[in-house]
């Protein structure tokens, strides 16, 4: 009997040791936040290159998160395939906008949705209604190297000839209008408000043929104090209404 007093003795004591060692590395990260590395795209008007608060949609959603959940954030924005391989294989590193599709699914913590996003084919002169006419009518698509979009179009059956991916820096809708790709299929927003910046010709847009939602995203190793609290303050951004002010300050406000 005294060895089992002794052994439910030491078993009490090591769990009130593993007890008081949690809270006290809770309240050294409340004390001393840490600084983490989100990385973007430049996909505006979603994410973007520039000051505090002028970093689209998702990067200002992402940086608000931040700060409510109590932390410092470092920016870097990145040509997307980089900086998904980037956070993949990093620790605590952070990621917008990525949607959560089923082949991404094992290589990232998902933290939480900011917004949703449809997708469509865009064109100037032949508008469809569905992929298999759209795989019929189109020759060359622009698409986003490493995106949703591309590994979609691989899915529904399009020839490699057919999709063309396009890296940072490429304008498909200076393509679209010089006549080198067909068509574009990209998101409905990011898409209507790229246009708006090179042309006042008609877009013609097909149904809405696809859509994901855009997470907040971390490594795959990723601290799970720092997911949760993350996941609490994107959860207020929505119910507070931030998300939505967002969302109207970038998609109808003048250029």
């Amino acid at each position: 009997m005294g060895h089992l007093n002794r052994a439910c003795g030491l078993l009490f004591t090591s769990v009130c040791g593993l007890l008081l060692c949690s809270a006290l590395h809770g309240a050294a990260w409340a004390a001393h936040p840490r600084t983490f590395e989100l990385y973007m795209a430049e996909a505006p008007p979603l994410t973007m290159a520039g000051e505090a608060g002028q970093q689209g949609i998702l990067g200002d959603a992402a940086r608000q998160a931040m700060v409510l959940a109590g932390y410092h954030t470092t920016v870097s924005v990145l040509p997307w395939l980089r900086a998904q391989r980037t956070v993949q294989q990093g620790q605590d590193m952070l990621i917008v906008p990525l949607s959560r599709t089923p082949d991404r699914e094992a290589s990232y913590t998902w933290i939480a949705p900011i917004m949703s996003m449809d997708r469509a084919f865009f064109s100037l002169d032949k508008r469809v209604d569905s992929f298999a006419e759209a795989r019929r009518t189109y020759h060359r698509i622009a698409v986003g190297l490493g995106s949703a979009q591309e590994r979609k179009l691989q899915d529904e059956g399009f020839d490699a000839s057919q999709i063309y991916p396009l890296r940072i820096g490429e304008n498909p809708a200076q393509m679209l209008l010089l006549g080198r790709v067909d068509a574009w299929f990209n998101g409905v927003p990011e898409s209507q408000y790229i246009w708006r910046q090179v042309s006042e010709r008609q877009l013609l847009m097909s149904p809405v043929l696809m859509t994901t939602d855009l997470y907040l995203a971390c490594s795959k190793s990723c601290s799970p104090h720092m997911v949760l609290g993350l996941r609490k303050a994107v959860q207020t951004l929505h119910r507070d209404g931030s998300i939505k002010k967002l969302l109207e300050r970038y998609l109808t406000a003048p250029l």
